[in-house]
């Protein structure tokens, strides 16, 4: 392998690396992306309870994030708009109108305490080096609720792709309680904008939804779309009906966009078109139903995952008792440390201990006496005293001294030693206190937060079934051309243009096409149908045909219900003439011979119904060794 294409495969499988773990997959561990969670950890940095111009977070945030200012700016307008961990202050644009957000100048943000207090604790989260080595950040926010599924996500890496869904938060935190007590729980996708779901196929968050606008169709003329389907705006919603229209899809005489904090489309029907007929065809031939096909793929533990919502749900069930453990022992500690300064500025005040150094000379000799005056209170002392305790304690000012309150720091004690009390009881009933703990975050939930899109089970519809038929099908024999662009000849019937179109030619050749607009079939075409499951499925054709080398007449009896979408098939066997086709069943077939000497029979009939019906492969039976001159189907007396 030469130098050259070694480095190129190095190098592409650094970079495919690269942007799968550092760019487009979300981490498990705080369900955010790379630019997601630096924007979030710029805004704790500098958070200050007021707000901050967007401009200055996204300037700030490029210490952390090496891709300019255009891809922190557009991260942060969409995490901002899911509502979840940032406060906006200005126009963020509108997800119903697809409208954008004013410029990072405009705009101003900072961060809910609800970020803070479900992702933010420094002392117990891993930091590294900043792409420059000037700053720390850190690796993953260590998370007590999946904000995977919360606010969802998708991204595209190099050869893969993960898209997933939002679900309520109220839903999500009652899951998690569930999966601690050990309950069964379900969890299905909910949307900003509303709308219908079908989760019949979601397969917990690896397989697909249905989703509707939500129609108002109580007048019979009017159709009013109430809520939008997720991933759609007014604008391409509106921009797919008209399409729909132009094509002859849907009747519609006018469209009308009122939406402001809600959407609201008034779509006007076209006269002799009412509402029941066209609410298939929206579905059908517009945005109002799309399918959402999902993928919940994660970095756990460094590399991509395929998860399921229910296996999230039970990683963050374990992550929450993980962190809250180590937070209530990262409080256990700093409680002790508090106490055991406290014991110790308590003894070295009352007992004036701070008087027996009034006469050493040396800095060992100060604290050796310090150390020694506290030996007689070891009962009290939990801990050994240290040259860093002796520090501190030196460098208590005398005011401090003079004004000490002994009632004041019993009391300060006592509160210490019952904090931890209680920290000692949550980590011995850790899975009751993270039920607490989401208990208290359910407290909080609004009614912005309640469910907005209904679970619904619905059957998609056959764009085939509500196109309307309304494209004449006509066929010029003096051509041989047939189509609905035709407008010569005969017309045939109406067909639409999701429509298939059984073709049988002159020469016993037949086929299976989309309705065409104009399509060559030869002079003297048999047969033309509509290639209907259910009409082929009870369509007979009886074919009259002629060996033209013996002259013989045969007749076959089949149905033609296989076929492959424009490919051609031969009817009859090779070197057969086809003289006559009919479909009807009650009928029989007229022979008229040529004349021979001693041939006295010149005309001959034959029941139809006699024969069987035998595969679209099989060749026809003989009625008659005699050669025939012609031949046609008569009805049955």
């Amino acid at each position: 392998m030469s130098y050259a294409k070694t480095i190129f495969n190095s190098n592409f499988l650094e970079y495919a690396s690269y942007v799968i773990k550092d760019r487009a997959i979300p981490d498990i561990e705080d369900g955010l992306k790379p630019v997601q969670r630096r924007i979030l950890h710029t805004l704790f940095e500098a958070d200050d309870g007021k707000f901050h111009k967007v401009a200055n977070i996204v300037g700030a945030c490029m210490k952390y994030h090496p891709h300019g200012d255009a891809s922190i700016y557009s991260a942060l307008v969409v995490l901002a708009n899911k509502d979840l961990f940032i406060e906006k202050q200005g126009n963020f644009g509108n997800i119903l109108t697809g409208d954008p957000a004013s410029a990072s100048r405009y705009i101003e943000c900072r961060s809910l305490a609800l970020a803070k207090k479900v992702l933010y604790n420094p002392d117990i989260t891993e930091y590294i080096d900043s792409y420059d080595g000037r700053n720390r950040e850190p690796v993953a926010f260590r998370s007590k609720i999946p904000v995977i599924l919360i606010q969802g996500g998708e991204g595209i890496a190099v050869g893969m792709a993960t898209k997933t869904l939002p679900h309520n938060y109220e839903e999500v935190l009652s899951a998690m309680k569930s999966c601690l007590h050990s309950e069964p729980f379900e969890l299905y996708p909910d949307f900003p904008t509303g709308g219908l779901v079908d989760v019949s196929e979601y397969a917990d968050g690896n397989g697909k939804v249905l989703v509707r606008a939500k129609l108002d169709t109580k007048d019979p003329k009017k159709i009013v779309i109430r809520e939008i389907p997720f991933g759609t705006t007014t604008e391409s919603l509106m921009n797919s009906i008209e399409n729909a229209a132009r094509r002859s899809k849907i009747k519609v005489s006018g469209i009308t966009d009122y939406t402001t904090e809600k959407a609201e489309i008034e779509i006007k029907l076209a006269r002799g078109a009412y509402t029941h007929e066209v609410v298939d065809s929206l579905y059908a031939f517009t945005d109002c139903e799309v399918s959402i096909s999902v993928n919940l793929l994660v970095i756990k533990d460094g590399l991509p995952t395929q998860m399921t919502v229910t296996e999230v749900i039970q990683y963050y069930a374990g992550q929450i008792v993980e962190v809250l453990t180590d937070e209530l022992k990262l409080e256990e500690r700093g409680l002790k440390d508090k106490i055991h300064a406290r014991t110790l500025e308590r003894i070295f005040i009352e007992e004036r201990i701070y008087k027996r150094i009034e006469l050493m000379k040396t800095k060992k000799a100060v604290i050796d006496t310090v150390i020694k005056g506290f030996e007689p209170f070891a009962k009290e002392i939990k801990r050994e005293v240290t040259e860093e305790d002796v520090e501190r304690l030196l460098k208590i000012p005398i005011r401090r001294i003079s004004i000490y309150d002994i009632n004041k720091a019993k009391e300060e004690m006592q509160q210490l030693n019952d904090r931890l009390k209680k920290v000692w009881h949550h980590l011995k009933n850790i899975v009751s206190y993270a039920v607490s703990f989401l208990d208290i975050l359910l407290e909080g939930v609004t009614d912005e937060q309640q469910r907005k899109t209904e679970i619904f089970s619905f059957d998609k519809v056959d764009v085939r079934e509500a196109a309307q038929r309304n494209l004449s099908l006509c066929y010029d024999e003096k051509t041989g051309y047939l189509g609905h662009d035709v407008k010569t000849g005969k017309a045939l019937f109406n067909v639409s243009s999701y429509d298939r179109i059984l073709i049988i030619r002159r020469s016993g050749v037949y086929s299976v096409v989309d309705a065409p607009d104009k399509l060559f079939v030869d002079k003297g075409m048999l047969f033309c149908g509509l290639a209907d499951k259910d009409e082929m499925a009870e369509r007979v054709f009886n074919i009259l045909y002629r060996n033209t080398k013996t002259g013989f007449a045969h007749l076959k009896r089949c149905k033609i219900e296989k076929f492959i979408l424009d490919k051609s098939y031969e009817l009859i066997p090779e070197g057969c003439q086809i003289m006559k086709i009919s479909v009807k069943t009650s009928e029989s077939v007229e022979l008229t011979y040529k004349p021979k000497p001693r041939l006295k029979v010149l005309n001959e009939s034959f029941i139809v119904s006699d024969y069987l019906i035998k595969g679209v492969k099989a060749s026809g039976v003989r009625l008659s060794a005699k050669e025939v001159k012609s031949g046609k189907f008569k009805k049955l007396k």
